[in-house]
């Protein structure tokens, strides 16, 4: 689905990575862990088009980055979902709204939208919060806000980037608890996390690949995980 051969990044005059490969399988769920400044966000850039790499290819569904145009990677982008970090919402938009954005650009009718709308806030427990205002959520309703933004377009590849950075254990557990659901409906998942207690409640759910960057190079991590 994603593919990355032997990739290179190279940021402020130095190499970040180097002679990366790794392949996202369709309905596999993949753990990213690393020590700060390792490149883990640099990477999932790479893996939606929004970073070339400085060597080595980028291939998203089976097309070269390289090759692609703006509205080819556009048009691919909607088959990946991401939660970013910082979680950024507009303030003057409602959480639903909010959440709701990446339907109102691709242009879909006010009936789909609301239909698929009100779904998902429900599966993420955010339905009695839909009118709320970002500055009024909590930050484990601000982060399924931006899982189900992630989703709402229904992409076929989820990338979270520390999305439980911020969060209590009961609420990394919930949002965790989301993603291994999204898996088991055939969703490819990568979570690039700090976390390794959430690793290892992963891994007592479902069978999870984790790797490691580490000397500029991405390593599958060991059994200690």
């Amino acid at each position: 689905m994603i593919e990355l051969q032997k990739v290179a990044h190279s940021y402020g005059g130095g190499e970040l990575f180097a002679d990366v490969t790794l392949a996202l399988s369709p309905g596999g769920f993949f753990f990213l862990t690393g020590p700060s400044g390792a490149g883990k966000t640099t990477l999932l850039k790479l893996l939606y088009g929004e970073l070339s790499p400085s060597a080595g290819q980028v291939r998203l569904f089976g097309t070269p980055l390289a090759r692609m145009s703006r509205d080819d990677i556009a048009f691919a982008r909607r088959r990946i979902g991401v939660v970013h970090q910082d979680c950024q919402f507009l303030d003057h938009l409602s959480l639903a709204e909010n959440v709701a954005l990446p339907l109102t650009v691709a242009g879909a009718t006010t009936a789909e939208a609301d239909a698929d709308l009100d779904e998902l806030l429900a599966w993420v427990g955010l339905d009695t919060r839909a009118d709320a205002l970002p500055p009024a959520l909590s930050g484990g309703e601000r982060q399924r806000a931006a899982l189900a933004r992630a989703v709402i377009m229904a992409p076929d590849v989820i990338l979270a980037d520390e999305p439980t950075g911020n969060l209590d254990w009961d609420m990394s557990l919930r949002l965790l608890t989301l993603l291994v659901e999204l898996n088991r409906m055939g969703k490819t998942i990568l979570i690039a996390t700090h976390d390794l207690a959430l690793i290892r409640a992963a891994k007592s759910q479902i069978t999870a690949r984790v790797l490691r960057i580490a000397g500029r190079r991405l390593q599958t991590a060991g059994a200690e995980l």
